[in-house]
C-alpha cells in the first residue's frame, strides 16, 4: 500500500520575497528629494554653460578687436568688418557686434535659446589701462551672477 502521509516532510514558514510597499514608497520619496535638490542646480549649470559658449565665441571677437586697436588706436567707428572678424549664428549665440572707438571698444554678444527670459546680452568693454599696449576687457551682462561663468561675474 502506498503511504501518502510522510512524517519527515516539514512545512517551512512563509518567506517574504521582494520588497514591501512601504519600502518602495521610502525609496521613491528619497529619489524625489534628491531630484528636488539636483534639478535646479543642473538647470543653472546648463544655462551657465550656454552663456559660456557666448563668451567663447566672443573671445575671437576680442582677439581681432585687440589686434586692430593695438595697430591703430585712433581708429573710430569699429565694426565686425573693420576689426577683421566674421560671425555665423550658433545655437546659443544670435549675434555679435563691435562698436565704439579703439580707445574704448565695445563687443555686444546677444544670446538666444538659453532658457532665460529675456535672453542674456553680454557686453565686453575694452580699455587700455595706464597707457599700456594691451586691451583689458570688462564683462557685464543683464542677468544675475548666478548664471554667469566665473570670468564674467562682477
Amino acid at each position: 500500500m502506498y503511504n501518502t502521509f510522510n512524517k519527515n516532510y516539514q512545512t517551512r514558514p512563509y518567506q517574504a520575497m521582494g520588497f514591501t510597499l512601504i519600502e518602495l514608497m521610502i525609496v521613491v520619496a528619497i529619489i524625489a528629494i534628491i531630484l528636488t535638490l539636483a534639478l535646479p542646480v543642473y538647470s543653472n549649470y546648463s544655462i551657465r554653460a550656454k552663456i559660456g559658449e557666448g563668451l567663447s565665441v566672443g573671445n575671437a571677437a576680442k582677439t581681432s578687436t585687440s589686434a586692430t586697436c593695438v595697430e591703430d588706436r585712433t581708429l573710430t567707428g569699429l565694426t565686425l568688418q573693420k576689426a577683421g572678424h566674421s560671425f555665423t549664428e550658433s545655437p546659443y549665440v544670435n549675434s555679435i557686434t563691435i562698436t565704439g572707438a579703439c580707445v574704448a571698444p565695445v563687443i555686444t554678444i546677444t544670446t538666444h535659446n538659453i532658457g532665460l527670459s529675456p535672453d542674456p546680452v553680454i557686453t565686453l568693454t575694452g580699455d587700455f589701462p595706464d597707457g599700456s599696449g594691451r586691451l583689458a576687457w570688462v564683462c557685464t551682462a543683464n542677468v544675475a551672477n548666478l548664471y554667469l561663468p566665473k570670468e564674467c561675474r562682477s
